[in-house]
């Protein structure tokens, strides 16, 4: 049996998914902590993303206000940048850092970076494949061939959580370099800042790994690795 009923699917995803609940608690307590803490300039983080903007001669990138808990993110098709209501508006530490890594996508962007055109363009294939990946692994159980499309449907989605390692490391490398050049926030402040910046990014390494050891369960019960039980 696959899935959700086989003790084996747990016991290869365990590490992933420890990893992923770590990640999330050290994401939230990081973010709540550095929030209670405001930048000795009062710096908003729509303002710290506009002198981001402004100093790297990006003009045509829009920054929006954004309903939901930590929804942020840039939009490279519409070229909006995109803050939630604790980024917004708040001169909190978390709040430049997190408003700094979004601006870092919009000049990954206006400078052509490979690896953002690249997680861009698995936006539709990825979207499709983790919609009917599980479906076809399911049907699969009875019907061979469709496991083996639902792997290759699903190791989409893996090439897609390994690309956006580099592109979030880098946006945060961005946001670091850039908030320390403009002087937006102290030495300290700008260590503490990018505390959050690091705790975000295991997030995402968390997905990937979580992913990787998915498709390495559903490779060890098709029987293309390691031979069929």
């Amino acid at each position: 049996m696959f899935g959700l009923i086989d003790p084996l699917y747990y016991i290869i995803l365990a590490p992933g998914l420890l990893l992923s609940f770590y990640a999330t608690w050290r994401t939230k307590s990081t973010f709540k902590k550095y929030s209670k803490v405001g930048s000795q300039r009062r710096m908003t983080g729509a303002q710290a993303a506009t002198i981001m903007l402004e100093k790297n001669g990006i003009r045509n990138v829009r920054i929006e206000h954004s309903d939901g808990w930590l929804s942020d993110h840039y939009d490279p098709r519409k070229k909006v940048l995109r803050l939630s209501n604790e980024v917004y508006s708040s001169n909190s530490l978390s709040a430049v850092g997190i408003a700094c890594h979004e601006a870092g996508h919009a000049m990954q962007d206006a400078q052509n970076y490979g690896m953002l055109g690249l997680r861009s363009a698995l936006v539709p294939a990825t979207n499709f494949s983790s919609m009917f990946s599980y479906i076809l692994f399911m049907v699969g159980i009875f019907i061979q061939p469709f496991l083996y499309i639902g792997i290759a449907l699903f190791t989409v989605c893996v090439v897609f959580s390994l690309v956006t390692l580099p592109v979030e490391w880098d946006a945060s490398r961005r946001a670091k370099i850039g908030m320390d050049e403009a002087g937006m926030l102290s030495p300290d402040e700008t260590r503490q800042a990018s505390k959050v910046l690091n705790a975000a990014f295991l997030t995402y390494l968390a997905a990937a790994v979580t992913s990787l050891l998915t498709l390495l369960y559903f490779l060890l019960r098709a029987g293309l690795l390691g031979g069929d039980e």
